[in-house]
C-alpha cells in the first residue's frame, strides 16, 4: 500500500530549495495551504517564484512570504488586497507576470495535464497579447523588463473567423494546496470555495504536498466524492480541524448592527 503521510508540515516541506518554482492554491484567503506557508518561512527557503491567483493579504497566506522577502516572482491575477505587495513591485524588488485568472487556472490545468500550450481568445488586443506589461520597475518610475508580445493566430469558430493568443502551460517544481479530508493514497475532497485554484496547482506541481483537516483511510472516500485523486499528490499531512481560517473582507454587519 501507498502511503503518503508525512508527520508534520515542516517535514513535507523539507526538500524544498531556494529557488523553487511553487504554485499554491486559494483564492483571497479561502483554500490558503496556511500550514504549509508557515512551515516554508520558518524553514528559510528564499528566491522563490509563486504562482497563485492572488498572493495573501500583508499578515496572512503568502503575504507572510512577501513580507519576508521571500518571493522573487509572482504570477497572479489578481494583486489588489497587499500593500507590501504594491510596495516591492513599484520599486523593483518584486517581479509580476500578470495573467487573467481563467487563462492562470487552464495555463496550470493544461500543465498538469500534459499540454504545453493552447489558444484563447481572452487579451487579444491588449497588452496581454500584444506585450509591453510591466513585469519589473526599476524602483524609479520606470519599466526594467516587460512582458513579450504572445504568438497570434485565426481560428474560424462557428463560422467566425477570430483572432487567439497562444499560452504556454504552467508547471511548477512544487505543489502547495489544502482541502478538507484527504485518505493516505492522496485522494483529497474539497470544501465549497476552497475547491479553488487548489485542484489546479496541485495538477501543475511536480511534487505536490497536500494539508488535510481530516486523514481516512484508503476506502473511506466515497469515490464519487473524490475532487483530485491521488495520481496528482505525492505528500499528505494532517493539520486538524481547528486550523485557523481567515475571511479577507468581512462585508456583513455585526450582530445588532
Amino acid at each position: 500500500m501507498i502511503d503518503k503521510t508525512v508527520a508534520g508540515a515542516a517535514e513535507a516541506v523539507a526538500d524544498i530549495p531556494d529557488g523553487a518554482s511553487i504554485a499554491v492554491g486559494g483564492f483571497g484567503l479561502s483554500g490558503n495551504p496556511i500550514a504549509l506557508i508557515e512551515a516554508l518561512l520558518a524553514q528559510g527557503t528564499t528566491d522563490l517564484s509563486i504562482v497563485s491567483n492572488n498572493c495573501g493579504v500583508d499578515d496572512w497566506g503568502l503575504g507572510v512570504l512577501l513580507h519576508a522577502r521571500r518571493i522573487r516572482k509572482m504570477t497572479s491575477s489578481y494583486v489588489g488586497e497587499n500593500k507590501e505587495f504594491e510596495r516591492q513591485f513599484l520599486s523593483g524588488e518584486l517581479e509580476l507576470e500578470l495573467t487573467p485568472q481563467g487563462t492562470l487556472a487552464e495555463k496550470l490545468r493544461a500543465g498538469g495535464s500534459g499540454i504545453a500550450a493552447f489558444f484563447t481568445q481572452t487579451g487579444v488586443g491588449t497588452q496581454v497579447a500584444d506585450g509591453g506589461l510591466p513585469r519589473r520597475y526599476d524602483g524609479r518610475g520606470g519599466v526594467a523588463v516587460a512582458s513579450p508580445p504572445k504568438d497570434l493566430r485565426t481560428f474560424a469558430v462557428d463560422g467566425v473567423e477570430r483572432e487567439y493568443v497562444l499560452e504556454e502551460a504552467i508547471t511548477t517544481d512544487f505543489a502547495l494546496v489544502h482541502a478538507l479530508r484527504g485518505d493516505r493514497h492522496g485522494n483529497l475532497v474539497f470544501a465549497k470555495a476552497a475547491r479553488n485554484f487548489n485542484p489546479l496547482a496541485a495538477m501543475a506541481g511536480r511534487v505536490c504536498i497536500a494539508q488535510v483537516e481530516e486523514l481516512v483511510d484508503p476506502g473511506d472516500l466515497d469515490p464519487d466524492a473524490v475532487h483530485l485523486p491521488g495520481v496528482f499528490v505525492q505528500r499528505v499531512v494532517e493539520v486538524g480541524t481547528g486550523i485557523e481560517k481567515r475571511i479577507e473582507r468581512r462585508t456583513v454587519a455585526a450582530e445588532g448592527e
